[in-house]
């Protein structure tokens, strides 16, 4: 698309982009004193954060200490943690979690009054505090309340983000973010809005495959955008499989909580046996990537479409009370968990890589800071530990704020935009040419660069990905955009950028294993990918 005229513009002090966890927390911590924007691409509550059951690791017991949770999130990271980005996050869990309890999230407390903190895979204490079994319906729910009576926080939802604006700052130099195009979903006319300070808050990428924990909006968009602008991206390679995903055909994407084999669940064959125990001591509890692969591996060797978690052999009022969410949507699909084991399968479920950034969220785009799943801050290194996906939003959300709040008086309102010009689209109609790449590409995705990859289908993957990124690229040019054309988009991007990372890992290490690399290179090393814009190399020349 071409923009020619300066465009009307929707103008602020803070551009938020993305609803969840981490793009309300740094909303709220910037409204009294900045008018903010805050863009969601449906509405507020429909993020991956809603749909978080477990909880958030935090350090909040006495026989707990933030060195052991430093030591459990290195080991579950397989050598490619930042420590200093780990320690980072760990020393600011306690204020965190104080934090959310002030604006009112409710977490679960036992009859004495302390708060319940149950344990998960890869942690050695119990330092999960939860809201029962839907944390993120809690801390969403209230985080959403508070932002609706903010009266600096406007809200649009049903808005999509589309590209960001680039411009020109002669002060620095420098190329900075300006603001964004946005596609209106209602009057489907794509708007401007500019802030002097930019943030993405969109989610992770894992809609790119066929089976996946998330909700519909998961396609990368944040990611996708941050690279066209000429933001590196980091360890997009590694995808965490959430193991246990409810196997029926009307659930969609309905997670099992890790915490269930926290309080006792066990994995078993369909004749009924145990076989964490053959791949790894901690069987259950041991991290996610394991216990995902060793039920691939299982699936695989029986041919089987599923296997299953039972939890029936625990008090059934102790299973209600502790998992209440789950207990009763797996009764609409017909399972009592107090009697009967679930059938589970692995889904795509977190993005672990992402947009390259520091403690205080800044990107290599001057003006452009990145909080969430969006992002690579060297947490999570090649595998999350559970429950610390929650905590990143929180404690990268405040630290953002806190840079923002900090810096913002010394930068200059952006200069006006120019306008979306469409003068030379047509209505489509060939939109099954967008389902059709859709369901291509997140069936490749699954097929090739799933848990388990080679080599060989990597290479296949990358081939096709081409020639969908093409077939896009020229729908994209001559029909007017629509929000799944947007998606798609998006999806082929981010896929492009975890296929080009799995191929430059020859090593089997964290969530990825490869067939082919087996083993552990011995210098655990960032697969780091960089555009050919480059934004942190790119000078601009103020013309004389």
């Amino acid at each position: 698309m071409n923009e020619q005229e300066n465009a009307p513009s929707q103008d602020y002090d803070v551009l938020v982009i993305g609803s969840g966890a981490a793009g309300l927390t740094l909303a709220l911590h910037l409204a009294k004193r900045h008018r903010v924007a805050l863009l969601s691409k449906q509405r507020l509550q429909d993020g991956s954060t809603w749909f978080a059951q477990g909880g958030i690791a935090a350090v909040l017991d006495e026989l707990d200490s933030v060195d052991a949770h430093v030591a459990d999130t290195l080991d579950a990271g397989a050598g490619l943690c930042h420590p200093d980005a780990v320690r980072f996050t760990v020393e600011n869990s306690r204020n965190a979690i104080q934090w959310l309890i002030d604006e009112g999230v409710d977490f679960t407390r036992e009859d004495s009054g302390e708060y319940h903190l149950t344990k998960e895979g890869g942690h050695s204490h119990r330092r999960i505090i939860h809201s029962a079994d839907a944390t993120g319906r809690a801390v969403h729910s209230t985080l959403i309340e508070q932002v609706r009576n903010t009266p600096n926080i406007d809200c649009f939802e049903h808005h999509i983000a589309l590209d960001l604006i680039r411009q020109p700052d002669a002060n620095t130099g420098r190329f900075r973010c300006a603001g964004c195009y946005v596609y209106n979903k209602t009057n489907e006319q794509v708007e401007v809005f500019q802030g002097r300070a930019v943030v993405l808050a969109t989610g992770g990428a894992s809609k790119a495959y066929l089976y996946t924990s998330n909700p519909d909006g998961a396609s990368g968009d944040g990611i996708a955008m941050a690279w066209r602008a000429g933001c590196r991206v980091a360890n997009m390679e590694f995808n965490q499989f959430h193991p246990t995903c409810l196997y029926h055909p009307k659930a969609k994407s309905m997670l099992i909580t890790e915490a269930l084999r926290g309080e006792g669940a066990q994995l078993k064959l369909p004749s009924g046996q145990r076989f964490m125990h053959r791949f790894d001591k901690r069987e259950e509890l041991a991290p996610r990537d394991i216990v995902a692969r060793a039920i691939d591996h299982e699936m695989k060797r029986l041919g089987a479409d599923c296997l299953y978690l039972d939890i029936s052999h625990k008090d059934a009022q102790f299973v209600r009370e502790h998992f209440p969410t789950v207990y009763k949507k797996c009764l609409e699909y017909g399972f009592d968990i107090t009697k009967e084991p679930i059938p589970v399968v692995p889904a795509a479920h977190y993005t672990c890589g992402g947009v390259m950034v520091d403690e205080h969220g800044r990107t290599d785009l001057d003006q452009l800071y990145a909080i969430g799943e969006t992002t690579f801050t060297g947490l999570h290194g090649a595998n999350r530990l559970a429950s610390n996906s929650l905590l990143e939003c929180l404690v990268y959300g405040r630290s953002a704020a806190l840079h923002i709040e900090q810096t913002i008086g010394k930068v200059t309102p952006p200069r006006p935009a120019l306008a979306w010009d469409a003068s030379r689209v047509t209505d489509s109609d060939e939109d099954v040419v967008i389902s059709h790449n859709w369901d291509e590409l997140r069936r490749f995705m699954w097929d090739f660069v799933g848990i388990v990859r080679t080599r060989k289908r990597l290479l296949r993957a990358q081939h096709r990905v081409k020639l969908l990124q093409q077939e896009i690229r020229e729908f994209y040019a001559n029909y007017r955009i629509t929000s799944d054309l947007i998606e798609l988009r998006n999806l082929a991007v981010v896929s492009e950028l975890i296929i080009r990372s799995a191929l430059d890992r020859r090593e089997s290490r964290g969530l990825h294993y490869s067939l082919d690399y087996q083993g552990l290179r011995e210098l655990a090393m960032d697969t780091i990918l960089v555009p050919e814009n480059f934004a942190g190399q790119q000078q601009f020349i103020e013309p004389t």
